[in-house]
């Protein structure tokens, strides 16, 4: 498989895994398969950063999402950037999320950046970093162009 094509399926399975329907329970095992072992994933939302490894990014997530409290909830790619060198890639991208939380309904979006690296098993993500939109800070169309 091309190397693009690879990370376009890698990155669809990453926003798959958050995907939750009404009455299923969440399981982020597979997440382990997706990135590197070593894996920094780092909201940075507001300024406030979380920085974690893939046990604390996991842990929280499946307790949300499996508590009840956020239902519906799903992540897609709505537009994105790829550049590949070697055994190397990073992606921009923009996505959206929609659900419900505690039983109100909200849609946002934000930007994400995932880097990769070729190993024998295939790509897998080795950092992945993200910040919200709001009011103070928009997604301008015109500079993901």
């Amino acid at each position: 498989m091309p190397p693009k094509h690879a990370i376009d399926q890698l990155v669809k399975e990453f926003f798959a895994l958050f995907t939750t329907l009404e009455g299923t329970r969440l399981n982020l095992d597979k997440i382990h398969d997706l990135c590197l072992p070593e894996a920094v994933i780092i909201k940075n939302v507001d300024g406030q950063r979380e920085i974690n490894n893939l046990a604390q990014f996991i842990q929280p997530r499946e307790k949300l999402l499996n508590s009840g409290a956020l239902t519906d909830f799903s992540e897609q790619e709505t537009w994105e950037q790829t550049s590949i060198f070697g055994h190397i890639a990073q992606r921009f991208c923009i996505y959206e999320k929609s659900g419900k939380q505690n039983g109100e309904p909200f849609h946002g979006r934000g930007m994400k950046t995932f880097q990769f690296i070729l190993t024998d098993g295939g790509w897998k993500i080795s950092s992945l970093a993200w910040d919200d939109e709001s009011e103070s800070q928009k997604i301008e169309p015109s500079q993901w162009s």
